[in-house]
């Protein structure tokens, strides 16, 4: 039987047009479609419209939006129309891709102006830049589909297919190939965003990552820098860094052909605290011990799947890169390491090959989020866990006042190939972590929203409670990551640590932030609860 994070979250028991412009100028416009042109009328959608409710509301069901007009862009022109509008109306503006944000950055009851980018979903070639074009509507699924069939090719992007690139490329953009071939935006060569000036007239401004490109901050901004902060990024191209050639083949990594994937459990009913902080204390000590690029251990990713235990067992679900010498045997050294001492035998549910692509689709990663209500936080470690903190999450999910198996904590690595990179070459800072932690919890009632969030935030909080409650950054851990928003910590009920949340998600890179900020966003037309401030 196959045990997924969201069979845990879900309540039941664990074990039950190719592009060819010129490099210079402005962003070429793509193929027209309906309702795209100049002179043609924006596609609106506004209250009272049949499509209205599906449309101001994204995955996480805490947030749902009433702005007065929701533009469905099908080109960057409806972008720049759409942002014009807005600008020089003084009307709120956001932007949704995917629609997966944790928080109500796009869903505020104050934005005014929505602005849908499903139907930028365009993916191709353009072989005068000699990279790979992504609309910023399309999703992972597609992207890892279009990319590979037709090229066999992939990006190292995360492993919810439906996930849209618009926000998760800006905020860095980590998955099961990130050790062997690092961040997505690693191989971000050029983005097209439409910003607006200080009279509120709007363009499309095209930034590369050449050195001698006047643009090239704004492409900076958008490798980590988070969205929604600069602009409304239309389309993502990708090359490789020191890819010369004009075979689109070789422009990005070639993905595994095959993947070994695997998934065992151990019972929570045979779990006591020794037995259940030696397993984190394996899990994260074998990561710290293999974080840096050109490993065979960096074939092996996995999630440990540590929730609540009503909900009844630890999971860990891996999978092996088929390029890896003997992917049998790193995955059975592994198992055998992470099981070292814990006294309860791990119970094997999965062992089988999958090519690849359908191997994006495997259960054990590929969540498809439903409609649910949901509270994430996120830590990143740069190395093992310490006793207490082991002891802190053992403690919070052993709880007999707070039973839901939908709370927890998935605990994955990083490091490997992201480390190669310098913390500042990009905006993605945090390149000497060890391991990425997400904190969640999912439910379904409104009524019980305090009752979740307030043991997601304790459960937390005691994890860091020698830092302040927040993973600092100090020796043991890194900052949290932006694509898991979390405006608690900029709360000093929730992060008494005196750091900032500027410093947790940005690090140094923050006041290059800044003043990228000032000089592309110098209305502050785009701005949430956790947006990049302009420097002073």
């Amino acid at each position: 039987m196959e045990v997924t994070r969201r069979g845990v979250l879900g309540g039941s028991a664990v074990l039950g047009g190719v592009v060819t412009a010129a490099l210079v100028g402005a962003a070429p416009a793509p193929a027209a479609r309906p309702g795209s042109a100049a002179g043609d009328a924006l596609l609106t959608v506004r209250p009272g419209d049949p499509q209205y409710a599906d449309l101001v509301r994204g995955v996480n069901q805490r947030w749902v939006g009433r702005p007065g007009q929701v533009v469905v862009a099908t080109s960057t022109a409806d972008v720049v129309r759409a942002v014009q509008q807005a600008a020089r109306s003084g009307r709120r503006l956001s932007v949704r891709s995917g629609g997966h944000c944790f928080e109500n950055f796009v869903s505020d009851p104050a934005v005014e102006v929505l602005v849908d980018l499903a139907g930028l979903d365009q993916i191709g070639f353009d072989p005068a830049r000699r990279a790979f074009v992504v609309g910023a509507g399309a999703r992972l699924e597609e992207v890892n589909r279009r990319l590979f069939t037709g090229w066999g090719v992939a990006l190292p992007a995360g492993s919810c297919p439906s996930v849209g690139v618009g926000g998760h490329i800006a905020g860095g953009g980590y998955g099961p190939l990130s050790r062997l071939f690092g961040l997505t935006v690693d191989h971000l060569y050029a983005v097209e965003v439409v910003v607006a000036d200080r009279s509120g007239s709007a363009r499309a401004v095209l930034a590369t990552r050449e050195a001698d490109d006047p643009n090239r901050e704004l492409w900076w901004a958008h490798t980590g820098g988070g969205g929604g902060n600069f602009g409304v990024v239309t389309r993502y191209w990708f090359r490789s860094p020191g890819a010369d050639t004009s075979d689109p083949r070789r422009l990005l990594p070639r993905p595994p052909a095959e993947l070994l994937v695997n998934t065992v459990i151990w019972p929570w009913e045979a779990m006591d605290r020794a037995a259940f902080t030696r397993l984190l204390l394996n899990y994260s000590r074998w990561y710290a011990a293999r974080n840096r690029p050109g490993r065979v251990e960096n074939h092996l990713y996995s999630h440990l799947i540590t929730f609540h235990r009503s909900g009844g067992a630890v999971v860990l679900n891996t999978q092996v890169s088929g390029q890896a010498p003997d992917a049998d045997g790193l995955l059975d050294e592994f198992l055998e390491a992470i099981g070292d001492g814990v006294g309860v035998p791990m119970q094997s549910t999965v062992r089988r090959r999958l090519p690849w692509l359908l191997g994006t689709q495997w259960s054990g990663f590929a969540d498809r989020p439903v409609g649910r209500r949901i509270k994430g936080k996120s830590a990143l470690h740069r190395s093992a866990f310490t006793e207490a903190q082991a002891a802190a999450i053992h403690r919070a999910l052993v709880s007999t006042d707070y039973t839901h198996p939908g709370s927890g904590v998935l605990i994955a690595p990083y490091g490997g190939q992201v480390s190669a990179v310098t913390g500042s070459a990009t905006a993605s800072s945090h390149r000497d972590a060890a391991l990425i932690l997400l904190y969640v919890s999912e439910w379904d009632n409104e009524a019980e929203d305090a009752t979740h969030l307030r043991f997601l935030r304790e459960f937390y909080r005691g994890v860091y409670a020698s830092t302040g409650g927040v993973p600092v950054r100090d020796g043991s851990t890194a900052g949290a990551y932006i694509n898991y928003p979390d405006v608690d910590l900029r709360d000093p009920a929730w992060n008494s640590s005196g750091t900032s949340w500027q410093e947790l998600y940005y690090g140094e890179n923050y006041k290059r932030l800044r003043r990228v900020k000032s000089q592309w966003d110098p209305l502050r037309l785009f701005h949430h609860q956790l947006s990049v401030e302009p420097a002073r």
